[in-house]
């Protein structure tokens, strides 16, 4: 009886796997998920069996009869989990852009599954024992300068084996049971902890719209045109405050929860702070170089930031004098983005209304495509009757434009909803590699915003900010398409977090230069091209605002790396950083309070009172959510670089092809086949100089400091 019963469930679950459009190999076009086709419940069963099937993967790497290889240890680990990975695609991309109820709770489900199962692939002592002998064969190799040995491995193969056995030591591999243990139960708390941080601030910023009528995204246009001072207050009030309302949404415990635990598994494996380890790895090394490198910027910028308060009290005082404001007033932080409009108006003679008609949304991208195309020799085309996650989807085919040969799928989602999160990113619903019988796989790439949605009478048109978002977006979905890796583990934008906003800087360049913008600037009624005159005004104000916007963004750094510098988030009670909540561990002991905490954070820095970090700890969701802890600098780090990089083009001219073939074939194509500032030099021919930066942000710089 017991027999037949088993018997029976088995055949329940393979018509189970027939039915589950995840166990099937998908006949849509390209290979893009057939997403009608999948249904929420279908997630967890698909998780399962991906986990299952890994799982059966690794025990054949660990009990493979042969000496451990490259080809039989790491590649094979590089290649495992493909079903896992297919279903992950999907999920964790709707989760962000089409996160509906019914979804967030099946992510909270799979979270600590693929959590787990991450830690006991990389606490697995017997598949370590195999990569630490090729690893240690390689070291030899490469110290030895053998080529003849049988252990020399290509600049690729170095660089993933290097990252596999950095992740099983990152893991713990090489604690004993207890701490493999303990770190099984970080892991899996980050994993949920982190999740829910995301959640609540979805709900946060859902409740924001709702009691003004605009997204998040809207924020900062909004406040730009908002002539209604106690409005913009009480909208500056809430948006800085979300995250921190009290409630089932509040993220501040969880803050406390994700420090205190990263910074035990920083204990755990040895160094003093999250930050030290999590830095071990990157370009700059070091919590040190960071803050050094930091300190480099915000400097200048808190300096240019004193001199545009000036021409905006200037402009409130004339507000003043005409009775439209009370005698003394003086610029607060709700006041900057409304002045700083009417001071570029007066300098400039530029405000949003003149640029906006120029700018509808499908002329930028068009703009943004054919940028490219003249760049990389590239073909963007659309794919009709492609299977789509929602209405407002549109889906491309992105080809070498000589051969004509397939190189990736490119989904566009530009408008916000109530189930996206805020803020513009890319994701790969599938990665390149190359298979084990040589198939070359493409990836499909996935570029969102939170654009505004066109009306009945008015198209998506983007304000100047926004046309370089989708500019740097698309040098992102370029580092996922253009990549011609062989492993899944360096491909595409698997590279060090601080190498990684390169290619999606450097191309917010080409948005405003002028023989770009005629390509894609035409006023959405007339089709007049944008006129010469506005694009000089365009260009004349590049700079304008710098020093704000350079602040907040440098502050915004800053404020990550001193939360991800601390030891520990609890001190002593007489502490003026001690909150009123009594840590349950210690009675003479209390939690940082986070506003006294931010407060201390921007006194240190010397932040001028007018500007505050462009996220604040609760609704940091880079560095609490999205994989950037201690590493929100890299887009400071990487605008030297691009800055830099651009200058090349620059002097040979902007769309110069050797120029542009060297950039995409050591940077977009190389993935993280090498080390990144390897790559770089190959391209620039030079160390990158961070004097671009500051000159490109019209801050205070010396391109010869010894003269």
């Amino acid at each position: 009886m017991k027999k037949t019963i088993v018997i029976m469930a088995t055949a329940l679950a393979l018509v189970g796997c027939r039915e589950n459009p995840f166990f099937a190999e998908w006949d849509t076009p390209y290979g893009i998920p057939p997403f009608e086709k999948i249904k929420v419940g279908d997630y967890i069963p698909a998780v399962e069996e991906g986990i299952r099937q890994q799982n059966e993967e690794i025990s054949a790497i660990v009990n493979c009869a042969e000496a451990p290889t490259f080809e039989n240890t790491v590649a094979a680990l590089d290649l495992s989990g493909g079903l896992l990975e297919k279903v992950e695609g999907v999920l964790f991309n709707l989760s962000e852009t089409d996160g509906t109820p019914e979804l967030q709770r099946v992510v909270e489900k799979v979270i600590p599954m693929v959590s787990q199962h991450s830690s006991n692939i990389y606490l697995n002592s017997s598949l370590f024992e195999r990569v630490q002998k090729v690893y240690a064969d390689s070291e030899f190799a490469r110290e030895s300068g053998c080529e003849d040995c049988g252990a020399a491995l290509s600049r690729e193969q170095q660089m993933l084996l290097d990252k596999v056995y950095r992740a099983f030591v990152a893991n713990g591999v090489a604690l004993d049971s207890l701490k493999q243990d303990r770190m099984r139960q970080i892991n899996s708390s980050l994993a949920s902890l982190e999740q829910t941080f995301g959640t609540n601030l979805l709900a946060e910023n859902n409740a924001f719209a709702a009691e003004f009528g605009i997204s998040i995204s809207q924020y900062a246009a909004t406040m730009g045109s908002c002539s209604n001072r106690e409005l913009r207050e009480k909208m500056f009030r809430a948006y800085s405050k979300r995250g921190a309302n009290g409630g089932a949404t509040d993220n501040r415990e969880i803050i406390m929860k994700i420090l205190s635990l990263r910074q035990e598994k920083a204990r755990l494996l040895g160094y003093d702070t999250p930050a030290a380890f999590i830095l071990s790895d990157k370009m700059a090394g070091t919590p040190e170089a960071v803050d050094s490198f930091l300190e480099t910027i915000i400097t200048p910028a808190i300096a240019k930031a004193r001199e545009e308060l000036v021409d905006l009290q200037a402009a409130m005082d004339k507000d003043i004098a005409d009775g439209l404001l009370p005698e003394g007033s003086r610029v607060q932080p709700w006041d900057w983005a409304y002045y700083s409009e009417r001071v570029r108006k007066d300098k400039y003679d530029l405000d949003e209304a003149q640029t906006r008609p120029y700018f509808k949304m499908e002329n930028v991208r068009a703009g943004v495509f054919a940028t490219a195309s003249k760049l990389y020799g590239i073909s963007i085309e659309p794919v009709v009757g492609a299977p789509k996650y929602h209405p407002d989807v549109e889906v491309f085919r992105v080809s070498d434009a000589t051969d004509g040969s397939l190189l990736g799928i490119l989904t566009t989602d530009y408008y916000p909803r109530g189930t996206k999160r805020g803020g513009a990113w890319m994701n790969n619903i599938r990665n390149q590699w190359v298979a084990a019988d040589g198939t070359e796989i493409r990836p499909i790439i996935v570029n969102v915003g939170n654009f505004t949605k066109p009306t009945a009478d008015k198209p998506s048109l983007l304000s100047i900010d926004e046309v370089g978002t989708m500019f740097h977006e698309f040098g992102h979905a370029l580092h996922g398409l253009l990549t011609k890796c062989h492993y899944k583990g360096v491909s595409g934008t698997s590279v060090a977090r601080d190498f990684v906003e390169l290619p999606s800087q450097i191309n917010e360049n080409w948005a405003f230069q002028p023989e770009v913008l005629s390509t894609y600037a035409f006023h959405y009624e007339s089709g007049e091209v944008i006129p010469e005159s506005l694009v000089k005004k365009i260009v004349a104000a590049g700079t304008f605002n710098q020093g704000f916007m350079t602040t907040e963004l440098a502050a915004a750094s800053i404020l990550d790396m001193k939360w991800h510098e601390l030891a520990s988030v609890s001190v002593p009670a007489d502490s003026p950083l001690a909150s009123e909540t009594v840590s349950p561990e210690d009675a003479a002991r209390r939690l940082i309070d986070i506003e006294k905490f931010e407060a201390q954070a921007r006194a240190q820095m010397g932040l001028i009172d007018e500007i505050i970090p462009r996220y604040r700890t609760s609704y940091f969701n880079h560095i609490f959510n999205s994989g950037y802890s201690a590493g929100y600098y890299s887009y400071l780090w990487a605008e030297v670089l691009d800055k830099d990089a651009f200058e090349l083009f620059r002097e040979r001219g902007i769309f110069d092809p050797a120029t542009a073939a060297s950039f995409k074939h050591n940077i977009l194509e190389a993935g993280g086949s090498e080390q990144p500032m390897v790559l770089y030099e190959r391209f620039r021919g030079a160390a990158p100089d961070p004097q671009w930066l500051l000159k490109a942000r019209g801050l205070k710089y010396d391109m010869n400091p010894e003269s």
